[in-house]
């Protein structure tokens, strides 16, 4: 149940990203849920290495969502060079 119910966060968290951020990103369902995933992860470990969580904690959806709004600033720059 673990692994549904963080597809479904991750898929909410990428929704939000994709709003917050301006722009028009194409993304599907699977790569918006895999947005919000990566982002969440990408939150917990920069927490964790400027020491604003310890190990094994999870990051919060405000810093999920912002972790996703940095891939996406990052998916754009580099689709843009490509």
């Amino acid at each position: 149940m673990s692994i549904l119910g963080t597809i479904v966060i991750g898929f909410v968290i990428g929704l939000l990203a994709r709003a917050i951020k301006p722009g028009d990103d194409k993304l599907g369902w699977i790569m918006t849920t895999l947005l919000g995933i990566a982002g969440s992860f990408i939150a917990t470990y920069v927490g964790i290495a400027m020491d604003w969580y310890r190990a094994g904690d999870t990051a919060g959806w405000i810093a999920s969502v912002i972790g996703a709004i940095v891939l996406l600033v990052l998916w754009g720059m580099l689709r843009r060079k490509a």
